[in-house]
């Protein structure tokens, strides 16, 4: 299958570092041009999913704006200009949680939105985590820690207890990921 492939991009919105969109002319593999075809920019981000060594993983339960309730949530951030994924991780698992890991297992990295750009979020386990120091809040959100069993954080899931889409797929790969591989 051949690609799409853009002709011109312009910008159309410039909010700021989080928000820029643009309108893209594409062609599509059988020759057709799409003008006007709508393009979001965001930056790349980070997911985490810390595992201890007593087989319990570190989670937050927290608020976002875009979310009606309470939801459980991996540790992730924004990437830093220049900040390669794995770097972002060991800064975003240090900062939010005070815990460094002496393993990271990779998961993948996954655009947001597969018609309309929106960053890429890129997903990580990291096992062996331990606690070296207080975290550094920063968010804007209210968060508290929660520490859970893989069958707790399961079935949390499969409630509807974890609300952000990124973040079901980082729990769930995580967790497909720790079934399929015996972690030591």
């Amino acid at each position: 299958m051949r690609q799409w492939k853009t002709l011109k991009k312009e910008t159309i919105l410039d909010h700021s570092k989080f928000l820029k969109v643009e309108k893209h002319t594409i062609e599509l593999p059988d020759g057709k041009i799409i003008r006007d075809w709508p393009w979001v920019v965001s930056p790349d981000y980070v997911l985490v999913l810390p595992l201890t060594d007593r087989k319990t993983l570190l989670l937050f339960r927290q608020t976002k704006y875009a979310v009606e309730e309470t939801s459980l949530a991996p540790v992730g951030g924004y990437l830093e200009p220049g900040e390669n994924a794995l770097a972002a991780a060991k800064r975003e698992l240090r900062e939010e949680i005070g815990c460094e890991a002496s393993e990271w297992i990779p998961l993948g990295s996954y655009p947001n939105n597969g018609n309309h750009g929106g960053g890429h979020g890129h997903l990580f386990l990291a096992i062996h985590a331990q606690k070296l120091g207080e975290p550094i809040i920063d968010d804007l959100e209210e968060m508290e820690f929660v520490e859970l069993t893989i069958e707790e954080l399961e079935e949390k899931l499969l409630q509807g207890e974890v609300k952000v889409m990124g973040w079901v797929a980082m729990i769930a790969m995580g967790i497909i990921y720790l079934r399929l591989h015996a972690v030591n």
